[in-house]
Parts: C-alpha cells; sequence; structure tokens
C-alpha cells in the first residue's frame, strides 16, 4: 500500500506564471529581435533571458519592467493579468407600501440581507408587525421613530437598534421629513456581531 501522501496542489497563481515563458518568447519574435539583442537593450543577461523564454526561470517584476519597456506593452500584457470588469453596483429601489423607498445592497443570497431605506411617511398610527427573524437598524440621516413593544424611541443619526421582529415592532418618520436608514437583517433570527478596537 502506497503511503507517500500525494502531492499538494499548484499554487493558483502557477497557471498565470506558465503561460509568461511562451508569451515572452512571442513578443521578441514579433519584434525580430535575437537573445544577444534584448540583452543589451535590457541589461538582462542573454542566459538569464533564455531561462525565462523556456520557464527554468521565474519570473520577477525586476526582470519583467525592463521588458514591458522594449516590447512597449503594460505589464499586465505580459503576465496575462485578468481584465477588471466594471467595478460599479448597480442597484434598483423598490417602493415601501408605507411610503418611501428601499434598495437591496446585498447582491447574493445568504442568512443575512442588508438593505437601505428612505422612509417619507410619518404614520402617526403604529401598525405593529411581527415575523421571524432579527434586525439591526442604523439611522443615516433624518429622525426615526422606532416602537418595539411598549417602548417608542426616537432615533438621530448615529443611531442603531437591534430587535426580535417576532416582537410586535413598527418604525416609521419621527417627524414627517425623509429618514435614511440602514437595516441589516436575519430571516432566521441570525443577529450581527460588532467587533471594535476599545477607545484609548
Amino acid at each position: 500500500m502506497d503511503t507517500t501522501p500525494p502531492s499538494p496542489p499548484p499554487p493558483p497563481y502557477q497557471a498565470v506564471l506558465d503561460e509568461v515563458a511562451p508569451r515572452l518568447r512571442r513578443l521578441r519574435a514579433r519584434r525580430g529581435l535575437t537573445l544577444a539583442a534584448l540583452s543589451a537593450e535590457t541589461g538582462i543577461s542573454k542566459s538569464t533571458l533564455s531561462r525565462l523564454e523556456s520557464g527554468q526561470r521565474r519570473p520577477s517584476l525586476e526582470l519583467l519592467l525592463p521588458l514591458a519597456g522594449v516590447y512597449q506593452v503594460p505589464l499586465d500584457d505580459l503576465v496575462g493579468a485578468p481584465e477588471v470588469g466594471d467595478p460599479r453596483v448597480r442597484l434598483t429601489s423598490h417602493p415601501l407600501a408605507r411610503g418611501g423607498t428601499f434598495v437591496p445592497l446585498t447582491r447574493t443570497p445568504g442568512p443575512l440581507q442588508a438593505y437601505k431605506m428612505i422612509i417619507t411617511d410619518r404614520g402617526d398610527a403604529p401598525d405593529h408587525r411581527t415575523h421571524e427573524g432579527y434586525e439591526w437598524l442604523y439611522v443615516l440621516d433624518g429622525r426615526l421613530r422606532l416602537v418595539i413593544g411598549e417602548h417608542d424611541l426616537v432615533l438621530g443619526p448615529g443611531e442603531a437598534a437591534e430587535f426580535d421582529t417576532r416582537v410586535p415592532h413598527w418604525f416609521s418618520s419621527a417627524d414627517g421629513r425623509p429618514v435614511e436608514i440602514l437595516s441589516l437583517f436575519g430571516r432566521q433570527g441570525e443577529r450581527m456581531h460588532v467587533r471594535a478596537k476599545p477607545l484609548t
């Protein structure tokens, strides 16, 4: 029985490094340069250039920068860096039944979901709701009236609250002006864990 441990898988960047050598050979051939001419232009020895192009020498920034300059290509082209996609997140707003809008901020399914809400309705008569879950609210702007069970609170910018949504609750604008809040909601009762260094 063979008890030799299996070889570890190659690091995820190994495939990228393996492609550098043939890419360097193609670029030199396209420019019609010999190893001697390339060595004269870059100051890198012929033997080092040969080992780079055969994959026997690991490419480094110190070697690739002068080559990128001679070939007049971005460094990313030498290593075949993947293109960076559009980093913008296109959010879609949805109307709130009681006045205002909410925007889902979480793009993947999971136990915790994040929302940004803008509530415009004052709603003087609380309409208590209950449902499974746990919610954390943070006021960005405006004044939020939050009723939880027997507690009737008004939160201002920078204030937060968390509560079990099985307890009757209701929230709205405290003064009829728009209030902007962040909400983290766990459908199965997951709680948000805050970790912060103590102030000194």
